[in-house]
């Protein structure tokens, strides 16, 4: 059977996504698997690591099954795409030291208090292009350094997700340019920093880091063992692959400079490919997949993350927590008239400002029902992107319509909400899992199924366009003005709160 398919695997915080793509990206047959995120403690936001690696197994052979008795020997390459930050430690076995702690995890937040205003903040900006934000690396591992030092005394390797599950696939270790500038990497030359793990305090761990290896290098090759867990063949080709922030970029064609990409998923990604770097503290700068460009993302835990909580907790019907469907489109449609009476903040599981934040619904009022929170929240989370691009539109030279991803790109509704409050068009294409197209992509390019990631065969076909309505527009201006008003007003309230829970 000839190779001539490519598998992709984006492993994100919750989802677990595995598409087959021909060598052109089309996708022929797809896996999913859903892992929901552990909070054993306040602050704490973590992943069982064999729990992952079993979802992401189960999604390859669910994949592969869809398409047909011996799929797996018509696979190519394989490439990876995974969430970035967090962390996933290893001993000198491949086995986890701990749970993997994701982006989204605040425990470290007292260790940026004592980094704020210091020479930390101000050298970390300038030398790795980005501030430590809680879930970063370098915040996580002067926690652990501190509260669990046997786990890093243990570790051999210390990786990001999408590397774990190489390591699992093939027993190599290797991580990419995109995930490795999270926190230790030289901005401008490139590689780790011993200046900056000095920096932190974690000069003595710079061993543990992984090697880093081209997006579109082939870093092992499928094992026995993975091979009979997974269906693909024993052997097969896997490439490092990207932060899915980068991949999302590659699958959705968004890799023009000063073109603006918005995934809104866990977290709320607004980002930029650059020639130069442009640093800011609203935003990070990161190496892109080609050499010699910059990924500039402004990002925080704030995005469609809420309305997989709210529906959670308010006991929607299974079928609705699985993203944005249509009938949640239907209830919020029905209250899009006049302006926004209530109004919400979505810092459920963070925010992209420092201090104490909390998801907050103001305006209740009791004929309000579910479809006006469901408008308030989805409104809340356009805005929260809405900060990220005024803050990227103020320093880089960013020009026409946007590119939505994420789990608001399948809601009409939710992406007609984005050009109205981003004041420009919106597209959404037909790729549905884009870090994972993306990741396949550079696995068609290390196998000579392609020229490289943006050869002509591997465009993305525009879907939808959303042009802003001027009514709209002016609606969520105002909400905006509100939202950034409570935001100050809030602040006091917000740390009275944090200053009782951690006082229990």
């Amino acid at each position: 059977m000839a190779r001539e398919l490519v598998l992709g695997v984006d492993a994100g915080h919750t989802v677990t996504k595995a598409v087959l793509f021909d060598g052109a990206g089309r996708p022929v047959a797809r896996g999913s698997g859903m892992l929901p995120l552990s909070t054993p403690r306040p602050r704490w936001v973590e992943r069982d690591m064999d729990a992952v690696w079993r979802t992401a197994h189960q999604a390859i052979a669910a994949c592969l099954a869809e398409a047909g008795p011996d799929a797996g020997r018509a696979v190519a390459a394989v490439g990876l795409a995974g969430h970035g930050d967090g962390l996933y430690a290893v001993d000198d076995r491949g086995r986890p030291v701990r749970a993997a702690i994701v982006a989204m995890d605040t425990r470290a937040e007292a260790v940026l208090e004592e980094w704020r205003g210091t020479p930390v903040w101000s050298r970390a900006l300038e030398l790795s292009g980005t501030v430590p934000f809680a879930g970063s690396p370098a915040a996580l591992l002067a926690w652990l350094a501190r509260h669990e030092p046997g786990v890093l005394q243990e570790a051999r390797w210390l990786l990001s997700c999408k590397d774990w599950l190489r390591l699992r696939l093939t027993g190599a270790v290797a991580t990419d340019p995109t995930d490795a500038s999270a926190s230790f990497t030289d901005m401008r030359r490139g590689g780790y920093s011993p200046e900056l793990l000095d920096l932190y305090g974690l000069g003595a761990l710079a061993g543990l880091l992984p090697p880093v290896l081209a997006c579109d290098a082939v870093s092992g090759t499928v094992t026995p063992e993975a091979a009979a867990l997974t269906g693909l063949t024993a052997g097969t080709p896997v490439v490092t692959g990207a932060h899915d922030v980068d991949a999302a970029a590659l699958g959705l064609g968004g890799t023009v400079p000063g073109e603006l990409c918005l995934i809104a998923g866990s977290f709320s990604i607004n980002q930029v490919v650059s020639e130069r770097p442009v640093v800011d503290p609203r935003w990070q700068v990161r190496h892109f997949v080609r050499p010699g460009q910059w990924m500039t993302m402004s990002t925080s835990p704030a995005s469609v993350a809420n309305l997989e909580w709210f529906l959670r907790v308010t006991g929607a019907p299974a079928e609705q927590r699985d993203g944005v469907h249509e009938a949640i489109g239907r209830e919020v449609e029905a209250q899009l008239d006049g302006p926004s009476e209530v109004l919400f903040h979505p810092f459920v599981y963070g925010s992209p400002y420092p201090g104490a934040t909390s998801g907050t619904f103001l305006g209740l009022r009791g004929w309000h029902g579910r479809g006006h929170l469901l408008r308030a929240l989805m409104e809340g989370v356009v805005l929260n992107h809405r900060w990220h691009v005024d803050a990227l539109c103020s320093k880089l030279p960013i020009s026409g319509a946007a590119r939505l991803t994420g789990g608001a790109a399948h809601s009409a509704v939710w992406s007609q909400m984005f050009a109205d409050a981003l004041r420009r068009p919106v597209v959404v294409t037909d790729v549905q899992e884009s870090a994972a197209r993306g990741a396949a992509l550079l696995a068609a390019t290390a196998v000579g199924l392609l020229d490289g990631v943006t050869d002509p065969r591997a465009g993305a076909a525009v879907l939808r366009r959303h042009e802003p309505h001027p009514d709209r527009v002016a609606v969520l201006d105002e909400a905006y003005q509100v939202y950034r008003e409570a935001l100050k007003a809030l602040g006091p309230v917000w740390a009275r709160l944090d200053a009782s829970r951690t006082a229990e």
